[in-house]
């Protein structure tokens, strides 16, 4: 990842959008377009490629998923572009739909669960990096709308550290959030990683392939 990140902001709010634009900058991130309608982030997207965008899902023109059905046709078009969308709700149809290319370098979080800047920069940073951070509420609604469970072999402490692993948490905060050693944690991904057979990799990849797998992409 550049030492400044290249990034897009789309959301139709004027506040929420400079308040974004000044908050990422601040952070460290290049905005180098923010945008209020679909067919502005569609050519945003395009014309800059970016390290990351941030995302609202309702948008001008129709007000309806305008901003995450651009998001799934620019990413078909050119796999694995970073995107992290803010919604009030979770789409579940299209959040399945992001995931579904493997690629990973996506997030999905909920605009009133987001409670601090650092929370926030944190997430797009993961997304940014590769990486995947989704709010434990997506999470939940993509695995419950799973009808076949490739998690079968997992037992109940290997499916917690692996859904800690889908919201985007390091083996540190794994630890602190399960209250044991970042050893036993590295175990216990080392059994994840090897009961879904994801072969040997980049440490990276197969954390997403194991999250893909979890949410049943």
């Amino acid at each position: 990842m550049p030492a400044r990140p290249r990034c897009v902001v789309a959301e139709d709010q004027y506040l929420l959008r400079d308040g974004l634009t000044h908050l990422l900058t601040a952070h460290g991130f290049d905005v180098v377009e923010a945008v209020g309608t679909g067919p502005e982030l569609e050519h945003a997207l395009r014309e800059h490629r970016p390290d990351v965008s941030v995302v609202d899902v309702r948008m001008p023109p129709t007000n309806t998923d305008e901003g995450l059905q651009v998001a799934l046709a620019v990413r078909r078009d050119l796999p694995g572009l970073p995107i992290l969308v803010l919604s009030q709700h979770v789409e579940q149809l299209y959040a399945r739909e992001l995931l579904a290319d493997g690629a990973g370098a996506i997030g999905y979080l909920l605009k009133d669960r987001v409670f601090n800047a650092d929370q926030f920069i944190d997430a797009v940073r993961r997304v940014a990096g590769g990486g995947t951070a989704m709010d434990p509420e997506v999470i939940a609604k993509l695995v419950v709308g799973n009808a076949s469970d490739p998690l079968a072999a997992l037992t109940p402490r290997e499916r917690e550290v692996l859904g800690l692993m889908a919201e985007g948490c390091s083996n540190a905060a794994i630890a602190g959030r399960l209250h044991f050693s970042e050893g036993a944690v590295g175990k216990h991904t080392a059994n994840i990683f090897a009961k879904l057979g994801i072969v040997a990799s980049d440490d990276t990849n197969r954390r997403v392939l194991a999250v893909l797998a979890y949410l049943g992409s």
